[in-house]
């Protein structure tokens, strides 16, 4: 029977709860993770997917529409989904319901893949690249409001890192299975059909985990439902927060990394040949590095806070883009294959701070729509920018793309490292009453 104070208590009780289910949650989590991670990487790395449309359509431009499609459905849910939340006493039944969604669009990339060509094939994979993302940017709100809910701050970076670890080795060795064997292959008619459907298997797998073990507490305070538009005009109160502001400036500015992704490999291709081969050598070292990197980023985050993280990361895209300017034939073909290894890295530290450091800032009962407005500014420019980058290598070639991409990176770094305060400590400032000082 719990002691009475706790009772009366409902954040003593909450606290109690997580605490007892932490390691049942803590082991789901990271089975999920793993297997999610194992196939989303599969359709998200910036190589399968943008060669793929480069098969089909043979333009670069059709190559930035997709991902545009990819982004433009992530910034148009993320709203609606923190007020679909915000007042529910349990999220996970809502995360099943749009985790499922998301992973019949890969089942469709897959079908499409095998059953249609030509002009109705491309169509379609557009389209469900757009549902896809659209249920994505639903999916990353609910899911990172669940985590949240269920582990304890700190552990939060090492649960990531390692889940990133396991989930991200097989993702790499798949990936390059994916490009030198089923797609150089052609295996089952179609090795890109192929790829996908392995991706939609592994995903429903860790969805299932997810369902049948999770134990979620009933959330402390939650919010009054209201109408979506209500929500909307109480945005500019977030941004009274000052170190949030510009934290959402910064992140803003290190999106462009994503901008440029999906023309990394296409590049690449023209400088060293684009074929199934080097699809799956340029997605083991990207998601290689993008594994390795995550232990670092998670330990590192939990001890000193994940703005260091963040700002290490930029500073490894930065590194990566410049060297993949560099690359070429012959021996300029090691500076690209380094590029691929800092991109990697540097994705996945940007991938984790940014997912962390934001369920940090303010007041918890903010969070959901704190993350929905994160989640959909980021997927504006995100779904904007392959669009403007597709025409500007259409019309000028891929180095001004890249020229303006550093620029970005840049100034995401500079905004961070002077105006973003550590999140962590802020809070512990103010639960022992200490103002502090400005950067």
């Amino acid at each position: 029977m719990e002691p009475a104070h706790e009772a009366q208590d409902p954040v003593a009780a909450n606290t109690r709860f997580v605490e007892e289910n932490l390691k049942r949650n803590y082991i789901a989590n990271f089975i999920h993770g793993v297997l999610g991670l194992t196939g989303f990487r599969l359709i998200y790395a910036p190589t399968i997917i943008p060669a793929y449309l480069q098969m089909l359509t043979g333009s670069a431009a059709a190559v930035g529409l997709g991902s545009a499609l990819l982004q433009l459905g992530a910034t148009i849910s993320p709203i609606a989904a923190g007020t679909r939340i915000e007042h529910r006493s349990h999220i996970l039944p809502y995360a099943i319901r749009i985790g499922t969604l998301m992973r019949i669009q890969i089942l469709g990339l897959a079908l499409t893949g095998w059953l249609l060509t030509g002009v109705w094939e491309a169509a379609l994979v557009f389209g469900f690249l757009f549902v896809l993302g659209f249920f994505n940017g639903a999916q990353r709100v609910a899911f990172q409001m669940l985590m949240a809910k269920l582990i304890p701050i700190r552990k939060r970076g090492r649960l990531q890192g390692y889940r990133n670890l396991a989930g991200g080795t097989i993702a790499a060795v798949l990936a390059w299975v994916a490009g030198t064997v089923f797609i150089e292959g052609d295996v089952l008619g179609n090795g890109y059909a192929t790829t996908f459907l392995t991706a939609f298997v592994l995903t429903s797998m860790g969805l299932v985990v997810l369902k049948t073990m999770i134990r979620e507490p009933a959330l402390v305070f939650p919010r009054p439902q209201r109408p979506f538009r209500e929500r909307l005009r109480e945005f500019p109160q977030l941004m009274e927060d000052r170190d949030f502001r510009f934290y959402l400036i910064a992140h803003s500015l290190g999106t462009a990394a994503r901008v440029g992704a999906p023309f990394w490999t296409i590049y690449a291709g023209t400088r060293l040949g684009l074929n199934g081969a080097l699809i799956g050598s340029l997605s083991l070292l990207y998601l290689g590095a993008d594994t390795v990197s995550n232990v670092v980023w998670g330990n590192a985050g939990d001890r000193w806070g994940f703005r260091g993280v963040y700002a290490a990361s930029l500073a490894c895209s930065l590194a990566g883009v410049v060297l993949l300017i560099l690359g070429g034939p012959g021996d300029g073909a090691a500076a690209i294959y380094a590029a691929f290894v800092l991109l990697g890295a540097g994705g996945s530290g940007w991938m984790l701070a940014a997912s962390t450091m934001v369920l940090e800032f303010g007041e918890e009962k903010d969070t959901p729509m704190r993350l929905a407005f994160v989640t959909t500014v980021e997927g504006a420019i995100a779904a904007i920018g392959p669009v403007l980058a597709g025409v500007t290598v259409a019309l000028a070639g891929f180095v001004p793309l890249f020229a303006a991409i550093i620029v970005a990176l840049l100034a995401a770094l500079v905004v961070l490292l002077a105006r973003v305060r550590e999140p962590r400590h802020l809070q512990t400032a103010a639960a022992q009453g200490i103002n502090p000082a400005d950067p």
